[in-house]
């Protein structure tokens, strides 16, 4: 995987996990009741999840490019199509609805394995995947282990770093998190960065 290919898979992930879905709903709850150390186990969790999928994900697309690389190709433009919906999707999304009720504390076991579940069960992080990787992978190219194995790398690294920071400003400015305005404004943000990426994505591939 050339660097610039690397570097602008490094974007996307990036921008994957500062828009807000389950994992950050989970993680920004975590980090109101329980602070920042303590949001770890609930972090790790969500890698376990999210790293099960990525696997799988990359099972099969790596099938599907052995069995037929047209099909591959009509992933991959269904994907673009994916992207520009779902950032369509972002634009129009409600706030969302992060707790922070002093309820009975969980154990880090329990709150390992509930965010586990949470990736794991989300059937959205799934079509993402499928949707992302063919956008940034070679088919022609002998090394395809290889090049799902740094986008899978890439893709957890960069969320541990997020969640990480989704946990602080959630555990210092929960006013902050919980105001419909700014959520209102940062899903508009992300929807369009969304549209324009997968615009880019068409428009590239198109000039091939």
């Amino acid at each position: 995987m050339n660097p610039e290919i690397w570097f602008a898979f490094f974007l996307a992930a990036l921008l994957i996990s500062l828009s807000p879905g389950a994992g950050a709903i989970n993680t920004m709850s975590n980090g109101m009741r329980y602070g920042v150390w303590q949001t770890f186990p609930a972090i790790l969790g969500l890698q376990l999840g999210f790293g099960t999928q990525i696997v799988l994900v990359g099972i099969g697309l790596g099938a599907l490019i052995a069995s037929s690389n047209t099909a591959f190709n009509i992933i991959k433009w269904i994907g673009v199509a994916y992207l520009l919906w779902l950032g369509y999707s972002k634009f129009r999304e409600p706030p969302l609805a992060i707790s922070s009720m002093k309820s009975a504390p969980e154990s880090a076991t329990r709150r390992f394995w509930k965010a586990t579940f949470v990736n794991l069960t989300n059937p959205k992080a799934t079509v993402f995947l499928v949707a992302l990787f063919p956008q940034f992978l070679n088919p022609a190219s002998d090394h395809q282990l290889e090049q799902f194995t740094i986008m899978g790398s890439t893709l957890i690294l960069v969320d541990i770093g997020v969640m990480i920071g989704y946990a602080t400003l959630a555990a210092n400015l929960t006013r902050w998190m919980k105001s419909e305005r700014h959520q209102r404004w940062q899903n508009r943000i992300f929807g369009s960065i969304f549209m324009g990426a997968a615009a880019l994505m068409a428009s590239y591939q198109g000039s091939r």
